[in-house]
């Protein structure tokens, strides 16, 4: 998200501004890009060379042990004749303001992933990656699920949830179902705890934004921190550090 490539096109060091372009190369950052497309459900936007119509899909696997992602089935789905004739595609998809995209030059296999339609495309050699907010996010490991609580005056109980990624100004959450009636844009929830590995923190939160996908059951939110302690941010700091110190360890290691 590493050599020449760390110091230059490393998306988990935190950066003063919005960055220009850049082209990552390296396994792990192609692949904590994409499992961040694929974990909080982002569309993805085909389109085939020399071609105008536009189709939405999704990541439902990135696969780094077969090298191959797994793509839902195109919507609509007349562009699975474009895939049969082996034609080149382009996707792009946007994660909080950050724009990832990449190519597919091979041909994709078409397929069925747990009884619904699927495509399989070869694992991209790079990724282009064009940050636009100050802060990235870096995504918490699926195996290692940070457990939340979002609590206060404009809530009738408490909400229950997961971490999925954490900047020093921000966070994106995941709760179980449709609860984004629930939960309003701009406003700011009194109460959020985060139980991070060396204690929990609360703080206050702006929801930025909600959303519910229907097909995994299950509504994010993006959120600010508003206000924080200076304890609250040493200990935001001191987890993103983390996050990135394991991050540098996996690659050094080759894991990848």
């Amino acid at each position: 998200m590493l050599g020449e490539y760390w110091t230059v096109s490393n998306p988990f060091i935190e950066e003063d501004g919005p960055q220009p372009p850049k082209v990552l190369k390296t396994p792990v950052e192609v692949v904590a890009n994409l499992r961040q497309l694929q974990q909080n459900h982002d569309p993805l936007i085909i389109t085939f060379h020399e071609r105008s119509q536009r189709f939405q899909s999704y990541l439902i696997d990135v696969d780094r042990d077969r090298n191959r992602l797994v793509l839902d089935e195109m919507i609509p789905r007349d562009g699975e004749r474009f895939l049969q004739n082996g034609e080149p595609f382009h996707i792009e998809a946007f994660h909080e303001g950050v724009r990832v995209a990449w190519e597919c030059v091979h041909s994709s296999e078409i397929t069925e992933h747990e009884g619904a339609r699927c495509y399989i495309s070869p694992m991209p050699e790079e990724v282009h990656y064009h940050q636009r907010r100050n802060a990235y996010r870096a995504p918490v490991k699926q195996g290692e699920q940070v457990v939340v609580e979002l609590a206060g005056d404009k809530l009738s109980k408490a909400l229950s949830g997961h971490l999925l990624d954490i900047s020093a100004t921000g966070c994106k959450l995941r709760f179980a179902g449709n609860i984004a009636a629930s939960l309003q844009s701009g406003q700011v929830y009194q109460r959020l705890t985060v139980r991070l590995p060396f204690g929990a923190m609360t703080t206050a939160i702006e929801l930025r934004h909600v959303q519910y996908a229907e097909k995994v059951d299950t509504t994010f939110a993006g959120a600010r921190f508003y206000r924080m302690s200076g304890l609250e941010q040493r200990q935001v700091e001191r987890f993103v550090y983390q996050l990135q110190r394991e991050a540098r360890r996996v690659d050094s290691d080759g894991l990848f």
